[in-house]
């Protein structure tokens, strides 16, 4: 089973996560989980060194339109999306293996969905 790192925020996403945790809806346990204030935090060099220190996937949490620290989180996380892409070709490190959606305080269904159709997609891609 494909191992992903989750990037979440504390604020907004983790309780989404925690939701599904509590709701007893099932995704891979192999799914680890950080958490951050902000999705503007993390570092594209982060996602690198977890994907080349044996992580199969990296997916993003993102406060989406809800920041409650910048009116423009989302242009931002994409822009760190963007910059860990061209970083991660760089590498030699397929792009499909990082993946950046809005959940919310109260998505658990949604959460559960995107992180197990990423674990599927990596499975296919180790193939």
């Amino acid at each position: 089973m494909p191992r992903v790192l989750v990037f979440s925020t504390n604020a907004i996403s983790d309780p989404g996560i925690d939701l599904a945790g509590s709701s007893h809806m099932h995704y891979s346990p192999d799914v680890v989980v950080v958490s951050l204030p902000c999705t503007r935090a993390i570092k594209p060099s982060w996602i690198v060194y977890a994907l080349e220190r044996g992580f199969d996937g990296v997916f993003i949490a993102s406060d989406g339109d809800e920041c409650g620290y910048l009116s423009d989180c989302s242009e931002r996380s994409a822009r760190i999306v963007s910059r860990t892409q061209a970083l991660l070709s760089e590498h030699g490190i397929d792009g499909h293996r990082l993946k950046l959606a809005a959940i919310c305080s109260v998505c658990a269904a949604p959460y559960t969905k995107h992180v197990r159709e990423f674990t599927q997609a990596l499975a296919e891609l180790e193939g």
